[in-house]
Formats: structure tokens, C-alpha cells, sequence
């Protein structure tokens, strides 16, 4: 009889497991599990395609060939032709109304076509509403009347080292993986060819190529970060940028289509032993205030020559290139507190920042630089010797400046700052407002058939 108990117990168990292994479900249903079920709806898997041009020889299918360029090219002229070229990367939809994704700028740099795909496999074109290189962020918009889902931004100026992370994109096209990790570490600059990116999020998941563009949520699912992979370098680790970095950069986006830099209009130096004794500061580090342009942010907002600011966003400043570096991670209408010294008090002032006025731009490359140029028209063609069309012309060195010492000349013409090319003053004014907070830029000067990179510090 104990027998028949015994085992009609562990067939009710065998046959009926539901209970129990469901249970056991509901038990393994962990945080990741929840964060990663929410927010997966609103990842988007991101396909481009654009139209590039390449050589190809009569031997190779591939546009450059060593041995063929050695032996083979005085007897063959590689045809040019045209071809596709595809590539992948994430997104995150933060907007249910207006269907905005937030992804990598280089994720759709030069697209011709912009295809999205959910995760239930819909599929939408989409366009670009704004993309910023210098933060690696940009905007899409689906192109469909059908509601999206969309998660809200999060915040990241509370995360902590160690902290758990999960990062959600398709790398190497395939959709929708789930990764986690700790915070490794915050604020890391990144070095890449063309931009030095500042405060981002360190983690030890490592982000792929196809993973670009996708969420870093924390545990409770908030969206603290957009995963790079900019940093080719690295193996086991993963950079994001953080949220609150990307929501500034987002509103310039949507309402102008690219970023406007924060200025306040002043100009700042490095404290030393002898202006520390000179205005009796009780601090030893910070940015003095050297000199504020009449009218700006600064003015009105209250700030005055001889202030030291040791606070800027929240952020310590200990340095004049610091105030600087980090004014350049906000952006024009944006309100930043500063804490400030003055006559040895502390002071919290609130100012809201403007976009560099263009018509600064010329004065300060004269200020700093120590040249004016102007666009090559006839006149100047006849009197520096050269062709008339699309470029700038120095017409004036100043005596003493960077640009004597040099050793600029009047008609040297201006052919490019840092990576931007320059043909009118319009070009040269935005290059200019683009790179006014960077200590260093590299001015491309030509002077008859040669063509010079001149540094210039800023």
C-alpha cells in the first residue's frame, strides 16, 4: 500500500510538473529578464546602403591590389564603376508621437537609404532629422503612420562603478542580442582619427560594430546610454555615450538639424601663485576670467572680470582647457550653473548659453590668429597673382601675431581648418565657431603649388 502511495505521488509529480517548473520560471525572471522583455520592442535593427566608387582591373574583383599595382599597372587602367556598399548597426526609438530614433552618427554617415527593422520584423524606411560627428550622435525619423514603441530617457549623472548594465543591439546582424556588464569606469575620453570624445561610459561588455547605435539600460531598465563602437582598439570592452549628454545633443537635433555649440563669451585663463596672492583667492585651482564680451550670456548673467569658476555643470574645473572641454559637451539655450569665486566668496550663478554669433568669428581669428582673409575675387586675383574662383585669401597679417611668426603672407590662400574644407567666409567663419574651444588648430595654407599644414594655438 506504501508502495502504490509512493508511486502514484511521483507520477503526479512527473505527469503535473507545471506547478512546480512554472514556478521555477517566474523565479529565473530576474531583473536582466524584465529590463531586457520591456525595452526590446523599441530596438531597432538599423540597414544602410550607399553608393560608392572604386577601381577594378581586368584580373581582380577587389578595388586595390598590391602585386596588380606593382607589376601590372603601366599595362592596364583600372576602370572606375560604381557599387553598393551595406552596412549594419542599432537604434533606439525615444519618441512615440514623432518616431524618433536616437543612434550613432556613424551608423548613417552618407546613407542614400535608411531602412529600420523591429523586432517583430516590420520593416520602414527612414530619414535622417540631424547628425553631430563630434558627439557621434544622430536622429531618424520612421517613416510610418502605425504607433512605435518608445522608451523615455533615463538619467546618468547618478551611475556608479560596478554597477549592472545590459546592452541590447544586433551585432553583426543578428537581432536583438541581450549583453550585460558592470560600469568599468566613467568620464573616459576616446581617441579616435578625427575626434577626441569626452565622459563616456566604460563597460566591460564589448560593443561590435552591429551593436552601435543600441541601448545601455541600468537594471531597472532606464535608458542610461547609447552604445559606440567607435574604439576599434579595445577586446572586453564597450563605450557609451551617456544619456544626459545625448539628450542636449537630441533637442539641438530635432530643432535645428545639427548642434550649436554653448557660449558664454568670456575668456579664461590658468591660475598661478601670483594672481592667487593678486585678487586673495581661497582657492588654488580654476579658470580665471580674463575677459567678457559686451552684451553676452556672461554679461547679463552677472559674471565679472576677475571671477574664478571652479564649477561648471557640476563638473570640478581646474584649468582654463578644462572650463573649455567641458563647455564643449553643452550646447546653445542650454541653462548651466556655475559656481564662481569672487573678493574670496562663493557665488552660484545661472546663465543661459548662446550660440557663437558668426559675426565674432573674423575678429577672432585676427585676436588670436593674427590674419583676416577675404573671398578671391578679381581685384585681389590681379593683385596677389592669382586665379579667380572659390577660395579665401589672407589680405592682412597682423605685426606680433602667430601668424607672422609663422610666417603667412598677404595672398596665401586658405584652403582648409582641421577637417573642414574651406572655399568662402562662410565656410571659414563656421570652421572657425566649430573649433574656437579646441587649443590647437591646423589651418591649411597653399602658396603657389604647395600646400602647407600650419599649427595655430587657440
Amino acid at each position: 500500500m506504501l508502495f502504490t502511495v509512493t508511486l502514484l505521488m511521483v507520477l503526479s509529480f512527473m505527469l503535473s510538473p507545471q506547478a512546480i517548473w512554472g514556478e521555477d520560471r517566474v523565479s529565473r525572471e530576474n531583473a536582466i529578464v524584465k529590463a531586457s522583455r520591456r525595452v526590446s520592442p523599441a530596438v531597432v535593427n538599423i540597414s544602410t546602403s550607399k553608393v560608392v566608387e572604386g577601381g577594378m582591373n581586368p584580373f581582380f574583383s577587389w578595388e586595390h591590389n598590391e602585386l596588380f599595382d606593382r607589376f601590372f599597372r603601366d599595362f592596364f587602367e583600372p576602370h572606375t564603376r560604381q557599387y553598393v556598399q551595406n552596412s549594419l548597426g542599432s537604434g533606439v526609438i525615444i519618441d512615440r508621437s514623432h518616431k524618433y530614433v536616437l543612434t550613432n552618427h556613424h551608423v548613417i554617415v552618407r546613407a542614400s537609404k535608411i531602412r529600420v527593422t523591429l523586432s517583430d520584423q516590420q520593416e520602414f524606411e527612414a530619414r535622417v532629422v540631424g547628425t553631430d560627428p563630434e558627439s557621434d550622435l544622430a536622429i531618424l525619423k520612421v517613416e510610418t503612420d502605425i504607433e512605435l514603441p518608445a522608451i523615455p530617457m533615463g538619467r546618468s549623472d547618478d551611475l556608479m562603478i560596478g554597477e549592472t548594465v545590459i546592452a541590447i543591439g544586433n551585432p553583426f546582424g543578428l537581432s536583438h542580442s541581450v549583453t550585460t556588464g558592470v560600469i568599468s569606469a566613467l568620464n573616459r575620453s576616446v581617441r579616435t582619427e578625427h575626434y577626441v570624445y569626452q565622459h563616456f561610459i566604460q563597460i566591460d561588455a564589448p560593443i561590435n560594430p552591429g551593436n552601435s547605435g543600441g541601448p545601455l539600460l541600468s537594471i531597472n531598465g532606464e535608458l542610461i546610454g547609447i552604445n559606440t563602437a567607435i574604439y576599434s582598439g579595445a577586446e572586453g570592452i564597450g563605450f557609451a555615450i551617456p544619456i544626459d549628454r545625448a539628450k542636449r545633443i537630441v533637442d539641438n537635433l530635432i530643432h535645428y538639424g545639427r548642434v550649436y555649440a554653448a557660449w558664454l563669451g568670456i575668456k579664461v585663463q590658468d591660475l598661478n601663485e601670483n594672481l592667487i596672492a593678486y585678487f586673495g583667492l581661497p582657492v588654488k585651482k580654476g579658470a580665471l576670467i580674463t575677459e567678457i564680451v559686451k552684451g553676452s550670456p556672461a554679461e547679463t548673467g552677472g559674471l565679472k572680470r576677475g571671477d574664478v569658476i571652479t564649477e561648471l555643470g557640476k563638473k570640478k574645473i581646474t584649468s582654463g582647457s578644462e572650463y573649455c572641454d567641458e563647455l564643449s559637451q553643452h550646447t546653445a539655450n542650454e541653462v548651466i550653473e556655475l559656481v564662481v569665486y569672487r573678493e574670496g566668496k562663493e557665488h552660484r550663478i545661472t546663465i543661459t548659453a548662446a550660440s557663437f554669433p558668426s559675426e565674432l568669428a573674423l575678429k577672432l581669428v585676427h585676436d588670436r590668429l593674427g590674419f583676416t582673409v577675404e573671398e578671391l575675387n578679381r581685384a585681389l586675383g590681379r593683385k596677389y597673382g592669382l586665379q579667380e574662383g572659390e577660395a579665401l585669401v589672407i589680405s592682412k597679417v597682423k605685426k606680433g601675431s602667430q601668424a607672422e611668426r609663422i610666417g603667412l603672407r598677404q595672398g596665401d590662400i586658405v584652403r582648409g581648418i582641421n577637417d573642414v574644407t574651406v572655399t568662402s567666409e562662410a565656410d571659414f567663419k563656421e570652421a572657425i565657431i566649430k573649433y574656437r574651444l579646441k587649443e590647437r588648430i591646423t589651418v591649411l595654407i597653399q602658396r603657389g603649388w604647395t600646400v602647407y599644414s600650419v599649427p595655430f594655438k587657440m
